[in-house]
């Protein structure tokens, strides 16, 4: 998009090395050497089941919650990740109600061709296992909303070198990045195109290896031409036609409560693992 900074491309991760610490008296190295060979098979050998235990640095139940979670696209029900009703109780304009329903369910798949190519080349670095899409709309039925969950193949570190990045870069509020909508033939999505984007969302976790977003638009298919980002949006109390029409309100409140089952779920299914 004209006057948007060009995506940086740095690589993600890649910590640089603690310098050297000063030299230690011969002595002290003469020792260490001593307790090495007494005990260094010991301690490789501890360090390496460590390490395949916890899945690296990330804690000792890392890798169990990633592993479960990452299962969850095809191990939980689809009315469990997508609720075919979700209530947003003061989650409208004002504090007002709202209630969204479930209009249709993207059949599972690959993340190429859902989303834009661009944000496809920022989530490259954790990659695209599955990516699962449903969408909603009103109880007036005057507003359609598009919410995804991408699977990555990544783990934590990655995910929180991805989420560093967004918000660094403020990747999250770039209109050349927002998602493209999931539309359902025959329901008042039928129409939900990319021109038809007015508000969105999307949200990198790092504790599990997921993605969540929405986007959403008007029912009537009518063209926006100034999308707003929905979390600044609300957090700057701006006036645009999105947030005075509640869209920017669905997009962070769908959004909010699919993230929350999500993790809910992604609990208790590693409680079980």
């Amino acid at each position: 998009m004209p006057g948007q900074p060009p995506l940086s491309g740095a690589p993600l991760g890649g910590i640089p090395p603690i310098p050297g610490a000063a030299p230690v008296r011969r002595a002290r190295r003469i020792v260490a050497a001593a307790v090495c060979l007494v005990l260094g098979t010991g301690l490789l050998g501890g360090a390496a089941a460590g390490s395949w235990l916890t899945g690296g640095s990330a804690g000792p139940d890392s890798r169990t919650a990633y592993t479960a979670a990452r299962a969850i696209w095809h191990s939980v029900p689809v009315d469990t990740l997508f609720p075919p009703v979700i209530k947003g109780d003061g989650a409208g304009p004002g504090g007002a109600d709202r209630v969204w329903t479930r209009i249709g369910v993207a059949p599972d798949g690959g993340c190429a061709g859902a989303l834009d190519p661009l944000l496809l080349k920022v989530l490259a670095p954790v990659g695209c296992a599955r990516l699962l899409r449903a969408t909603y709309t009103d109880a007036t039925h005057t507003s359609v909303t598009t919410v995804g969950l991408v699977f990555t193949e990544a783990d934590s570190a990655a995910m929180g070198a991805l989420r560093t990045r967004f918000g660094d870069e403020s990747l999250g509020d770039r209109d050349d990045l927002m998602p493209r909508p999931y539309p359902v033939p025959g329901t008042p999505a039928a129409g939900f195109g990319d021109q038809q984007r007015a508000s969105w969302t999307v949200r990198v976790l790092t504790d599990a290896p997921v993605v969540v977003y929405s986007v959403t638009g008007f029912a009537d298919a009518r063209t926006v031409t100034d999308p707003q980002p929905a979390d600044r949006a609300l957090a700057e109390g701006a006036t645009d036609a999105p947030v005075e029409s509640g869209l920017t309100h669905d997009a962070k409140g769908i959004a909010d409560r699919v993230e929350r089952v999500l993790r809910k779920t992604a609990a208790a299914e590693t409680k079980k693992s």
